[in-house]
């Protein structure tokens, strides 16, 4: 099999200026909740690229949380490699790949950390056995076994078995003020519809980009 034997065709329509609104939220919402619609996997998934102190990027997948005017959150462990990059460098990258309808969306931004009272308010609404992963879980460690986190998870399980499990104080969250979103729409013959919204003070400037 050769890689650059694999293609197909985009076929699900495009995108047209004249579609798209003054502000890029609602068409992110709508796309949202198509992809929702189509059943794909884990529509809210979103990879996530931070930069380290040497200009190195790094991308993992995060789930979407919540969005809105203020942004896009997001929550993680504070000790993470990705936080660690966000406190020297707040810049970040989101990205959507719903291939399944044959869309991307890309978000630039900045990220700030949510406040005590936000991440609380999530953290209690996990499942308690996601609760206690976070506890469990020093993220971005190194580990010698697979066997020393499920223990550390059993230990944890037993000792809230029979009450709530407090917010670690190294769990958070990040809200992305948006800078710019690009929108893509596969097209046929590889004439791909993107349009890019950038933020301009209190307004969007809309531009169509070459697929």
């Amino acid at each position: 099999m050769e890689l650059s034997d694999i293609r197909r065709e985009y076929t699900r329509g495009g995108l047209r200026r004249n579609d798209l609104p003054d502000e890029p939220l609602s068409l992110f919402d709508k796309w949202l909740k198509q992809a929702v619609e189509a059943k794909l996997t884990d529509p809210t998934a979103m990879t996530v690229a931070t930069v380290d102190e040497n200009g190195q990027p790094y991308q993992r997948i995060v789930l979407l949380k919540h969005f809105d005017k203020e942004g896009f959150v997001f929550y993680t462990n504070l000790g993470s490699r990705k936080a660690l990059h966000l406190s020297n460098n707040a810049k970040i990258s989101l990205h959507f790949p719903w291939h399944g309808i044959e869309r991307q969306v890309h978000i630039t931004g900045q990220a700030e950390k949510l406040s005590n009272l936000e991440v609380m308010k999530y953290f209690t609404s996990r499942p308690k056995e996601s609760q206690i992963a976070a506890w469990a879980s020093k993220q971005s460690s190194r580990l010698s076994a697979r066997q020393v986190l499920e223990g550390k998870f059993m230990e944890l399980k037993q000792k809230f078995a029979n009450g709530e499990v407090p917010v670690p104080t190294f769990w958070g969250g990040y809200r992305v003020k948006v800078n710019s979103i690009e929108f893509w729409q596969g097209g046929a013959n590889r004439l791909h519809d993107r349009f890019l919204y950038s933020q301009d003070g209190e307004s969007w400037d809309v531009e169509r980009l070459a697929p």
